[in-house]
């Protein structure tokens, strides 16, 4: 890519619009999810190419339990196939697997199948891929909350020490930094629960592109509207 297009250093992706895309093909609405792996294996590899050091994918809200059963079931069965899958995609571009969220809503095989690949790719640093699945924002902030509670009980000085840094260490996202741009694809404009703390000062970036027809070149879109994009923080340059 030209220097002129800035590489965000954490680029997360709500994946968006798999039902839609299975829908119009007269397809179950898995199916939409199962051709959404093809966009993860390439967004992936390009991230990889690009020098992205951070990329995170929105899998499964905790708001996605409600949905119907066999389609939350035949979601679990395909992400667990997937970590399996993808391992050597992991190990061949030093890629390190995390999965952050309620782990514990996760039936048992499916966190030991986790768990393994985590324990694998661990000490890669090429870039990180993490995978939110039974997860939102509310939840991470309240959990953060009830374990900054527990502590701050053992030990009351932490309240008067605390600031925005230290609460941030109890959020699942410790040791990762925010994101740079957040991309959401098949046309809706709203931030869904995810990463609200997070996102504070993240970039947005919108496609109607339904997420099984989303590749890297359409990433590089994104990173090319980021490019132009001038970040303030809320000061004035």
């Amino acid at each position: 890519m030209s220097d002129a297009i800035k590489i965000p250093r954490h680029v997360s992706i709500v994946m968006d619009g798999n039902g839609r895309w299975a829908k119009m093909r007269g397809k179950k609405r898995l199916e939409g999810h199962k051709a959404g792996e093809k966009s993860v294996r390439s967004c992936t590899e390009e991230c990889v190419r690009q020098g992205v050091r951070y990329l995170s994918l929105f899998a499964f809200s905790e708001e996605n339990w409600a949905r119907p059963k066999d389609e939350v079931e035949g979601l679990m069965t395909l992400l667990a196939g997937s970590i399996k899958k993808e391992t050597k995609l992991f190990t061949d571009n030093k890629v390190r697997l995390r999965v952050l969220g309620n782990r514990s809503r996760l039936d048992p095989s499916l966190n030991a199948d986790i768990a393994e690949v985590e324990e694998l790719t661990k000490d890669f640093e090429r870039m990180d891929l993490i995978v939110f699945l039974s997860y939102s924002g509310k939840w991470d902030i309240l959990q953060a909350a009830k374990r900054f509670a527990r502590d701050a009980a053992a030990d009351p000085s932490l309240i008067e020490r605390a600031d925005l840094s230290l609460f941030g260490n109890y959020l699942v996202t410790a040791e990762i930094p925010d994101p740079d741009l957040i991309i959401r694809t098949s046309g809706e404009q709203r931030i869904s629960n995810y990463l609200l703390w997070q996102a504070a000062y993240s970039e947005f970036y919108f496609t109607d592109v339904l997420w099984p027809d989303f590749d890297g070149k359409e990433l590089l879109k994104a990173f090319e509207e980021y490019s132009s994009r001038d970040r303030r923080y809320g000061k004035v340059k």
